[in-house]
């Protein structure tokens, strides 16, 4: 029987909302075949065993370590057997009929190659679901707390906060994309350069590069919790964010974007560092031992994206 969809789940020490998120899947096919591969980066917090004795049916990819979200993805869709993949976060849920929409969004035009669906927090808030590609202008205001002016009429390519109407969009999030199994075959998978963070920005940008078109439908609904495992290592999540929009600069920008880039992000971080320094000597004990933290952590910051980007 033909695979309609392989769902791949990359997984480390997300075990009970992994068991959630496969949960969905399964509940919620209908009439779609889909296969479902999980591959465990690592974890150590039982995932493996989970996913063994409660879903058998799945197929079980175990790493040693923790390759990354880019190469955990290429192993997965190298042995996939459906028409499309979709790529889904072990923190996401499928509501009922997203998968549908997707897969029939992607049926109605053959040029569409990436599909995203509305991504909401567990509340039922709308999370940024579709982006235009990053600017260096747009990050630097990120950067500076200044984002909302994204929203104002001088950045009138900045998509809406939300939208109730299918739309193409520069990319979508690797939280949950459906994926022609032809752009795989003709653009290749996801780049192993990005450990995690912006891998899927490069990867829509090669695939509209090569003709296709990705779109966001708001008929798939799908709730994503957002961070949980990086989110257990705040720094190191940081320290990757920033790598990756480095790199994404580097490599579709220019040498010179890059460096622009890193020089903002060098210059605001040293000007939080200076504000807390001043509050080294606020009267207050907890504010003092806040300013230290604060203080330590950009420092780490600072170390960890100049030895990823160098």
């Amino acid at each position: 029987m033909m695979v309609d969809v392989s769902v791949i789940v990359i997984s480390w020490n997300t075990r009970a909302l992994l068991e959630q998120c496969l949960r969905s899947v399964y509940g919620t096919a209908g009439d779609l075949v889909v296969e479902v591969i999980v591959v465990d980066n690592g974890s150590t917090d039982g995932s493996v065993e989970m996913v063994r004795e409660r879903f058998p049916q799945a197929r079980l990819m175990v790493n040693r370590e923790n390759v990354g979200f880019a190469r955990a993805n290429n192993q997965a869709m190298a042995v996939a057997q459906g028409r499309y993949f979709l790529l889904l976060n072990s923190d996401a849920v499928l509501r009922p009929g997203a998968l549908k929409a997707m897969v029939d969004l992607m049926g109605a035009d053959p040029r569409v190659g990436i599909a995203g669906g509305r991504l909401m927090n567990p509340d039922g808030s709308f999370q940024a679901s579709f982006m235009d590609f990053p600017t260096l202008w747009a990050e630097i205001l990120l950067m500076i707390k200044l984002h909302p002016l994204l929203r104002s009429p001088y950045f009138p390519s900045y998509p809406p906060a939300e939208s109730e109407e299918v739309r193409e969009a520069d990319w979508v999030p690797g939280a949950c994309m459906l994926v022609r199994r032809e752009v795989w075959k003709e653009v290749g998978g996801l780049d192993e350069t990005y450990f995690m963070y912006s891998e899927e920005v490069d990867w829509c940008w090669r695939v509209g590069r090569a003709g296709w078109r990705i779109y966001y439908t708001p008929e798939a609904e799908i709730v994503h919790w957002g961070g949980q495992s990086i989110g257990q290592v705040p720094l190191e999540r940081r320290a990757r964010v920033y790598r990756g929009k480095w790199l994404f600069f580097h490599r579709r920008g220019g040498r010179r974007t890059a460096g622009l880039f890193r020089l903002a992000l060098v210059a605001t971080t040293a000007l939080k560092m200076g504000l807390w320094a001043l509050l080294m000597a606020a009267p207050v004990r907890a504010v003092r031992d806040r300013a230290r933290r604060n203080l330590r952590s950009y420092r780490r910051l600072l170390s960890a994206v100049g030895k990823g980007a160098g």
